[in-house]
């Protein structure tokens, strides 16, 4: 079943909600909370081992009704129906989005072109589970004899962001072997993580579906230079015993020197920015050890089934995406702050935008129309606490409305209480004081027992007054394992594809990434012949100054 092709604006749902909207712009929250004392628990779900809390945000009842119907309007069951069954729902380029499948159970069968492709998930698993014991025991060894202490995984974009987010949050499952990341094309980049590195000991995973990718191959081959330097006395035959492909061009990958057997395939029916579950995450299992890395997946898996399976009043990644479209497009929020009370999680955040941009940035609908409503958001953040002692005063006292998503755990990794409560201490009250903010009452009162004078207060409390009615949502978590990592990357996942739905646009294709791409490769054979090729004027200009 093809997806629906609804303009979200024609629906009656929208209609609603912009009446809604009109009439409850103003609410404070603060006094929709006294009026209903039971707003928490109405706006609240738990799932297991997470916590669920919008009531804190610019919402009745009616409006979370609204919302709810605009999702039935649209379609939303029948479209998560055709994207867990591996229909062609990415339609400009005739592919299945299947990363769910990655994480999905043995027993499980999914078709594509009529084949169940579970087993093949599962054998590919399982050579992952064989190759990274044999790594992190030691068996593997390089062309000195020696074990593998470093890792480098070389890939850009969804081969390099999921893959370094999680590995970081993850570091405290970590085991003795070292992860490093080449991303950027910058050579400064490559050598200063190469000047850390003993080629006798390292080991290298090269990530490209095509093996193409300019970037990627550009390091790998840089890489591969530094490997065969004469000082270290190495040879052709010892790169198959120190790179590893994920990719599917075979006649490449030989003809780098990469032994076959050192090479886990790609899928189309996988996006890059949702591979992290596959063998993309190779440097993932690594790190932290295949139990763990299938922890990981049996948590998004259990996102999963909580998705397609729960009314979508009671659904998490439901009720967040339809949160983001009321903001997006009744109140013309440009941005959403992700800020999560873990160090660990501090490039979750870079890691949404690739995931959430990348996908809901369109501005062509499924009919291939302009569209004329706003559809994606600028996601942003860091960590708290650091980011209250940054950002947070645009948030507070700012002209802009931005909503928040606050994700915190009740227990730390490491035990201490102590900075755990004073950790979740801030995490809480930052909620409260964007909901609550000061009244101009409460400033003068705080400023009268400093013993100023009138005069002084007249003149100091307008800057001391916060306007509070901020809308935030906190998800809290038991505690940040492999599985409960899992299950929020796949909540943000699913609320991605919600949005698309919504919004009547595809989200799983990128063209917007190729013509940089296309205009990178002329603009290089300028740099490096004497001729140009026909550019703006600025351009030109740039071109010739770097050139003298």
């Amino acid at each position: 079943m093809a997806l629906q092709n609804t303009n979200p604006t024609k629906t009656n749902a929208w209609k609603k909600l912009q009446k809604n909207y009109d009439k409850t712009k103003n609410l404070l929250l603060k006094n929709l909370f006294e009026e209903d004392v039971n707003r928490a628990k109405k706006f609240t779900v738990q799932n297991d081992d997470f916590l669920f809390d919008y009531s804190k945000n610019r919402i009745t009842e009616n409006t979370i009704k609204y919302l709810l119907e605009l999702a039935n309007e649209v379609n939303l069951k029948e479209a998560i129906e055709s994207y867990f069954k591996g229909e062609p729902i990415n339609q400009t380029e005739n592919r299945a989005v299947l990363h769910t499948a990655l994480r999905a159970k043995q027993s499980d069968t999914i078709l594509v072109n009529r084949e169940n492709i579970i087993p093949e998930v599962y054998a590919v698993k399982e050579k992952i589970k064989t190759y990274t014991k044999r790594i992190i025991s030691g068996e593997n060894k390089g062309y000195t004899g020696k074990p593998f202490t470093d890792i480098v995984n070389i890939g850009i974009g969804g081969s390099d962001l999921g893959p370094a987010m999680v590995v970081d949050a993850l570091k405290f499952y970590k085991n003795h072997l070292k992860m490093h990341f080449i991303s950027n094309v910058d050579g400064d980049h490559v050598y200063e993580i190469l000047k850390e590195l003993n080629p006798e000991t390292t080991l290298f995973i090269i990530i490209s579906k095509s093996f193409t990718t300019q970037e990627t191959l550009s390091n790998a081959t840089t890489i591969r230079k530094w490997f065969l330097r004469s000082e270290f006395k190495t040879k052709e035959s010892d790169i198959a015993k120190h790179f590893v492909a994920v990719s599917t061009n075979a006649k490449k990958i030989a003809d780098f020197g990469i032994d076959a057997k050192n090479v886990f395939p790609m899928w189309d029916w996988v996006g890059g920015r949702f591979s992290l579950w596959s063998a993309v995450g190779l440097s993932i299992a690594l790190s932290i050890g295949f139990a763990n890395f299938d922890a990981l997946l049996m948590g998004a898996n259990d996102m999963d089934e909580h998705f397609k399976s729960t009314d979508f009043s009671e659904n998490i990644p439901v009720i967040s995406a339809l949160l983001s479209v009321w903001y997006n497009n009744f109140y013309n929020a440009e941005t959403e702050a992700i800020i999560p009370y873990s160090q660990y999680l501090s490039k979750f955040s870079t890691y949404l935008q690739q995931g959430i941009m990348e996908s809901n940035g369109k501005s062509v609908d499924r009919n291939g129309k302009t569209i004329d409503y706003q559809t994606g958001t600028i996601i942003w953040g860091e960590p708290g606490t650091n980011s209250q002692h940054a950002f947070f005063q645009l948030i507070h006292q700012g002209t802009k409305i931005i909503p928040v998503e606050f994700i915190g755990f009740k227990k730390s990794l490491y035990g201490n209480q102590d900075h755990q409560n004073k950790l979740m201490a801030n995490f809480i009250a930052q909620t409260e004081a964007l909901l609550n903010g000061k009244t101009s009452e409460e400033v003068i009162l705080e400023l009268k027992t400093k013993k100023l004078s009138t005069k002084e207060i007249k003149k100091l409390y307008p800057f001391k007054v916060f306007e509070g009615n901020k809308p935030t949502t906190t998800i809290l978590i038991d505690k940040l394992t492999p599985k409960s990592l899992g299950k929020l990357i796949a909540l943000y996942e699913h609320k991605i594809f919600v949005q698309g739905i919504i919004w009547n646009i595809f989200s799983y294709d990128q063209w917007g990434v190729e013509l940089g791409k296309q205009l990178a490769n002329n603009i290089l054979n300028d740099l490096t012949t004497e001729k140009n090729e026909k550019h703006d004027p600025s351009t030109l200009n740039i071109l010739r100054n770097f050139k003298n």
